[in-house]
């Protein structure tokens, strides 16, 4: 049996679906839109939608961007994750 490649993305991806989960707090959808805009400055902020956790504990952030490439991807990743803020980028 082979192993199945992972998929290529073909740059730019526009419609790049994208959800950051971190501690709920008031302010985590700013936050997470604002170090979005840097990576991502045509992000629409139509396609954000914010969802809490059965609990209440956690908050989810979702949206689109254009992504214009693997650089721009893992940047975004590493500014969300540096932030303390954010558990996990999917």
């Amino acid at each position: 049996m082979s192993e199945k490649e992972a998929p290529k993305i073909e740059f730019p991806c526009p419609d790049y679906p994208i959800k950051v989960v971190g501690r709920a707090a008031e302010d985590f959808k700013g936050f997470v839109i604002e170090t979005v805009q840097v990576h991502a400055p045509d992000l629409d902020l139509k396609t954000v939608t914010v969802q809490d956790s059965r609990n209440g504990n956690f908050r989810s952030v979702r949206f689109r961007i254009t992504a214009t490439g693997e650089e721009q991807l893992r940047a975004l990743h590493k500014d969300l994750m540096a932030s303390g803020r954010v558990q996990m980028v999917i």
